[in-house]
Order: structure tokens, then C-alpha cells, then sequence
């Protein structure tokens, strides 16, 4: 067994801190994609590209070409878009992702205007003072029609809101409040950038022991997971095994917790490949990484997404356990080195 080397936690946190300020809902990804590139720049044995999506596809040769495989984790964020420009200035939104409406109400958010400066902004139910509504806040029902983003810029009208420089289609991000208390991170968009900070830092505690994965290993860090296709495409036709990388769901009736890294064996699409799962099972005991396994009813991911377009590899699923996930979301800092070691384990076995 080879043993596992330290993990930097501060390199750890701080890029996950940094990656968390950095705005990425899908579709709006490039910031965050050379973020990353800066990172991956650390280390000269690994060669990275992004393909014409706009994923960002790392190489790093292993100790042997007999089964490739793949790591995969997704930067791109829940967030929104501009579907409309009311006739009061203010904006009705059209999501990126799944939530549910009334986690982002109260939430500050930037729109990112396609013909001026970033303007700030509130999401509000379109009748939001209970001293005039009344019951009427309580009572209504939160959708696409009835929340709204207040504009911090002095607007009355459509055509003044035009004149801030946003448009129909402009990309809307909410704030992600960070916080870091007691070794919990709370934060927006935890999903799934707690999962790209445990790779990069997996393998950066590899790239300093001087260790190489056993196996030649693409890194894929998509940009479209949040609507179901981030990793369909960018593997070499040669991989035989792909892990995703992505946040474990705690609620009633889980076994996911936010102190440990999750197993998922099956989801929405069905039961991830056995014989992986029981690989990663075999690799967390023998390393004494604490673990669950669990099962998510709502939930899909990029192994998934590479599977429904053809991957013929075998798929798995693991990742650190998120409370209020698309929503506030918190985990720990446990969680997320149970993560980074089995990682590493995974790439050095």
C-alpha cells in the first residue's frame, strides 16, 4: 500500500474560498475555467486544454496505459438569466439550474449587463412589504412570475433599465456568502466547487510527494453539469473508468452526513457500476477513510451525463456530504479531506 501524503488544508480552503467568489453559473464559466488553468500551471507534468465548450481537460501521465480513467468535477454553478424587463424596471428571471424559487429569494445578486457594468440587485417577491400586502406575502406562492430582482440603479422603466446596459439573456449570480466557522464551510455553489478544490488539492499533495497516478488519468473539470450534459464529451476514446466528483446529499433518510465523504451507488439514473463502487468501498477501508453510502432520489451527475452519451467505461460516485444542498448549502472540513484522500488513493491504485 503506498501511503498517502499530507494534505495542504490551507491550500485546500483557500482555493475553495477563491473559486466561491469567482461568479460561474452555466454557461458563464470562463473566469473560473482560468482559474483553474492557473492552477493546473503548478504542475509542469500535467498538460491541460479546453475543448470548444469550454471544459477544461487535464492529462497527467500514470505508471501505466493499461486503463485509463478519468476524474471529473464541475465549476459551474446554479445561477440565472434575464427572461424579462418589466415595465417597472425590474427583472423576471429564467433559472440555470434546479432550485426551488424560494431559496434565492432575499438574495443579493450581481447581473452581469452585456452593454455596461455589473449592477447590483435583490431577488424580492414582486409584492414584498407586508405593511402594504399583508397575508398576501405569506400566501403567494414563489415561481418565475412572482419573484423579481430589485436593481440598485435608479430605474423606473424599461427603457431606463436598458440604459443601465442589461438585456434579455444577461447572466444573473447570486451572492455566495461565505463563511467559515468552527471547520464548517457555509457558502452558496458548494456544488460542486468543494469538489474541484479536493481534486486540485489531491493532487497537488501527490505532485509534492512526487508521486504519479498507477494509471494514465484525464482530469475534467466541466462547465454544464447544472443542466445535464457537463461531461458528455472530452474523454480519450480509451478510458475505461471514470469517478465523479460531486456533493453528497444529506436529508431525512440519508446516511450522508457533513463530516464524511459519500459513496453513491445509485441516483436518479439508476445504480453506478458495482464493481467500481466496490473498488473505492475496498480502497476507503483499507486507507481507514471514513465514509457512507448512500442513495439520492433527485440527483444526477457528469457520470451520468458521459454514460447517456455513449461512455463505455464504468462509473462512480463520491463526494463530501452537503446539507441544504441548491440551496444555503454546508459541509465540513472532515468531509472534505475524507474526500481528498480518497482521491488520492483512487489515482495511486
Amino acid at each position: 500500500m503506498i501511503n498517502l501524503p499530507e494534505i495542504d488544508q490551507k491550500y485546500l480552503i483557500e482555493t475553495l474560498q477563491e473559486l466561491l467568489h469567482i461568479p460561474s453559473p452555466t454557461g458563464y464559466t470562463a473566469e473560473a475555467i482560468t482559474y483553474l488553468e492557473g492552477k493546473l500551471a503548478e504542475f509542469p507534468e500535467i498538460s491541460y486544454h479546453r475543448n470548444a465548450k469550454g471544459s477544461l481537460l487535464a492529462s497527467w501521465t500514470g505508471d501505466l496505459k493499461t486503463s485509463p480513467r478519468g476524474l471529473t468535477a464541475h465549476v459551474d454553478t446554479l445561477g440565472a438569466m434575464v427572461k424579462e424587463i418589466k415595465s417597472n424596471g425590474r427583472l423576471k428571471l429564467t433559472q440555470l439550474g434546479g432550485y426551488a424559487w424560494n431559496t434565492i429569494e432575499g438574495e443579493g445578486c450581481t447581473v452581469l449587463a452585456s452593454k455596461g457594468e455589473p449592477v447590483r440587485g435583490t431577488v424580492l417577491l414582486h409584492k414584498a412589504s407586508g405593511h402594504v400586502y399583508g397575508k398576501e406575502v405569506n400566501t403567494t406562492e414563489r415561481s418565475g412570475d412572482t419573484l423579481e430582482v430589485r436593481l440598485d440603479c435608479k430605474t423606473t422603466s424599461l427603457g431606463e433599465t436598458r440604459q443601465a446596459g442589461i438585456e434579455v439573456g444577461d447572466f444573473v449570480v447570486f451572492d455566495p456568502r461565505v463563511e467559515i466557522n468552527n471547520g464548517f464551510i457555509r457558502s452558496r455553489h458548494l456544488d460542486d466547487k468543494a469538489c474541484v478544490a479536493c481534486t486540485l488539492a489531491g493532487v497537488r499533495a501527490l505532485h509534492q510527494a512526487g508521486l504519479q497516478p498507477a494509471q494514465d488519468t484525464t482530469l475534467h473539470f466541466s462547465n454544464y453539469e447544472e443542466v445535464g450534459h457537463g461531461a458528455a464529451a472530452g474523454f480519450p476514446e480509451k478510458l475505461r473508468e471514470l469517478v465523479a466528483v460531486d456533493m453528497a446529499a444529506v436529508g431525512e433518510g440519508q446516511t450522508s452526513d457533513e463530516f464524511h465523504a459519500t459513496l453513491c451507488v445509485k441516483d436518479s439514473g439508476g445504480p453506478y457500476h458495482h464493481g467500481l463502487s466496490q473498488r473505492l468501498r475496498s480502497l476507503a477501508d483499507e486507507y481507514e477513510i471514513p465514509y457512507k453510502v448512500d442513495i439520492y432520489p433527485h440527483y444526477g451527475s457528469d457520470g451520468e451525463a458521459f454514460w447517456r452519451a455513449g461512455g463505455d467505461v464504468a462509473v462512480a460516485l463520491i463526494g463530501p456530504g452537503v446539507d441544504a444542498s441548491h440551496s444555503y448549502e454546508r459541509t465540513h472540513l472532515e468531509a472534505l479531506l475524507g474526500t481528498t484522500r480518497w482521491i488520492m488513493a483512487y489515482l495511486l491504485n
